[in-house]
């Protein structure tokens, strides 16, 4: 029987309603007063004055721009495609690509699962637009979603070729054509004749029956017959548990469900050939890679389109807190993962890198986790100096635009530092000074003292931890228009520092004890690393002028900010860990059992 298991875990969808608050822009944004978006108008000043049919706009009142999020019309298909979504994004999708990646025979079921979540949710949403205005014109979100939604669909189908060309599956008349001409063991078949043999004696034995008994004719006639049967379905069993590799029968159970398909796809699996096959594995697993990401931008311009903000030049300030913030936010996760276990095969998980024969000559060459920070830290910098004027562009320059120019180059400089400290041609040749009397063998016999100290086996780069700490250090007191905007770049300011204490941590406790062991060390001090990384990168997306706009609209104070993202970011956190033991269950799972034991749904 196959075992149809499918990770779906159906949790509190009320949960996502509580971030778009934060998100949202419900009365307008700035600098938008010249669009005619909407009729209605606030106005701080009492009319109570003047005649009736006067209206008086003040000089600092804002054109009221309709969103989504204030739209009070069918509403309800609004939430439910929200959480037909995040069931799908948040929940159903990263179990399916750790399934995915640990090559585990549930990653079709999970991958079929979340299409159908997400086609029904898309289903939702295109209702619920054909009953509603576009109030958010020309928004990325819509045409994103299809373009995702078309590309996963690819993906399943890749993922069947894959599975009917891997010959793990076949067509269920070829097996039975092949299963005449299987060779049958000695044993089996002398056990076949030795049954052949009783029922023949038994069928003797009962023809020459006197009939003289306690049973009556029927009796026996009943009992001849079920005991014919019963040897006739013990002799088919024997015969098909005769070949030594049967139990790759199982394999040709259908996968579809339908004969036809199943048949249609072996096909198909056979006509494509081997290099594009090869091309086809290729996009697969770059899917794999590439479909958390995409997940992630189509939830945050879902937000941003039904909190209707980032409208015109205000578009440059929103999408460069939500850019950077995502950024973090990964980092965090990348820092989780790491601490997780992940990447141990390449020495990220604060643990000795293993040596070419236990991982492949591509994996030993593969750069330090601190290199690559200092390599994502450099190029932030060296790109992001030539950005920040972009949404003044044609103005003066302020003070406020030195200001980011100037954490720009730091970036620069603080990730080449970082990459040059990781190079082990640099530490040679700083070592040169030195190394030329190791030569003199007879002037200074004592190997021992030429012995590489135990810290050159890792990797302790404060450059990363440094640049970050600095940058919160200047975002805690940066100048913002308004209070609630310097207490939000505050929060996530302060965050950053403790990233980087909990960094040093990490480092005074490994320049200690270094790592001695391939297995992941875990580090307790990184777990608050990731943590102040994703929280900081979620309150860093939020703290855009739009956003903040909003929440003083709505009389939010900055710790409204502070405490929904603490929550999400612990929900978040556990959810991760969940999900890469998720991973690790099916790899358990699938080396212990036999491959010849494969069935696909198993």
């Amino acid at each position: 029987m196959v075992d149809k298991t499918i990770f779906i875990f159906n949790t509190a969808i009320s949960l996502l309603a509580i971030l778009p608050l934060t998100l949202s822009h419900e009365h307008g944004g700035h600098g938008q007063g010249g669009m005619d978006m909407g009729p209605s108008m606030t106005a701080s000043t009492s009319t109570a004055a003047l005649p009736m049919n006067t209206v008086t706009v003040p000089a600092s009142s804002k054109l009221v721009l309709p969103t989504y999020f204030s739209h009070p019309d069918y509403s309800g298909l609004l939430l439910a495609h929200i959480g037909l979504m995040t069931v799908a994004w948040f929940f159903i999708l990263p179990i399916s690509v750790m399934l995915s990646v640990a090559r585990s025979r549930l990653a079709l079921v999970t991958q079929t699962g979340f299409f159908s979540v997400n086609a029904l949710g898309l289903l939702v949403g295109t209702i619920y637009n054909s009953k509603t205005p576009d109030l958010y014109e020309k928004n990325l979100h819509h045409k994103l979603g299809w373009a995702v939604t078309w590309v996963v669909l690819a993906q399943i189908v890749v993922g069947l070729l894959r599975l009917f060309a891997s010959g793990k599956v076949t067509d269920e008349r070829d097996h039975e054509e092949r299963l005449a001409f299987i060779p049958i063991s000695t044993h089996h078949m002398t056990s076949y004749q030795q049954m052949r043999s009783d029922n023949v004696a038994s069928m003797h034995r009962y023809s020459h029956d006197s009939g003289h008994g306690t049973e009556s004719d029927s009796g026996i006639s009943n009992s001849l017959t079920g005991a014919h049967d019963e040897k006739e379905e013990e002799t088919q069993r024997f015969v098909d548990q005769a070949p030594g590799d049967l139990s790759e029968g199982q394999a040709t159970q259908r996968l579809l469900g339908l004969a036809a398909a199943d048949r249609f796809f072996l096909h198909l699996s056979q006509l494509v050939p081997k290099p594009v096959m090869r091309i086809l594995d290729v996009f697969y697993d770059a899917i794999d890679v590439l479909i958390l990401v995409l997940g992630f931008i189509l939830i945050l311009t879902g937000l941003i389109t039904y909190g209707g903000v980032f409208h015109g030049r205000n578009i440059f300030n929103g999408l460069a807190h939500a850019i950077k913030g995502g950024i973090f936010l990964w980092y965090g996760l990348l820092t989780l993962g790491r601490w997780m276990g992940c990447f141990a095969e390449y020495g990220w998980a604060w643990n000795i890198r293993p040596p070419v024969g236990m991982v492949s000559a591509r994996k030993a060459k593969v750069p330090s986790a601190e290199f690559v920070e200092s390599l994502v830290i450099f190029l932030y910098g060296s790109t992001n100096v030539f950005l920040e004027h972009l949404a003044a562009w044609g103005d003066a320059w302020t003070a406020q635009d030195l200001e980011h120019v100037s954490i720009s180059i730091m970036f620069f400089g603080g990730g080449l530092c970082g990459m040059l400290v990781e190079s082990r041609r640099i530490r040679d040749l700083l070592n040169a000074s030195l190394s030329r009397w190791n030569t003199s063998q007879d002037r200074y016999p004592y190997k021992e003292q030429w012995t590489p100290p135990k810290t050159y086996s890792f990797s302790m780069n404060p450059f990363p931890g440094l640049i970050i700490l600095l940058l919160g250090l200047m975002m805690s007191s940066h100048h913002q228009h308004s209070m609630v905007s310097t207490m939000v770049h505050k929060q996530w300011g302060t965050l950053f520092v403790g990233f980087a204490l909990a960094r040093a941590v990490t480092y005074i406790l490994t320049y200690l004890s270094p790592p001695s062991s391939y297995l992941p060390s875990r580090p307790p001090s990184e777990i608050i690393t990731s943590f102040c990384l994703i929280s900081g990168g979620l309150i860093f997306t939020a703290s855009n002028k739009d956003t903040v706009a909003a929440m003083e609209r709505h009389d939010l104070n900055a710790m409204f900010v502070f405490t929904v993202t603490m929550g999400w970011t612990a929900f978040l956190m556990a959810w991760a860990i969940i999900v890469l033991a998720v991973k690790g269950w099916a790899v358990r799972r699938r080396q212990s059992v036999p491959h010849s034991a494969w069935s696909p749904l198993a």
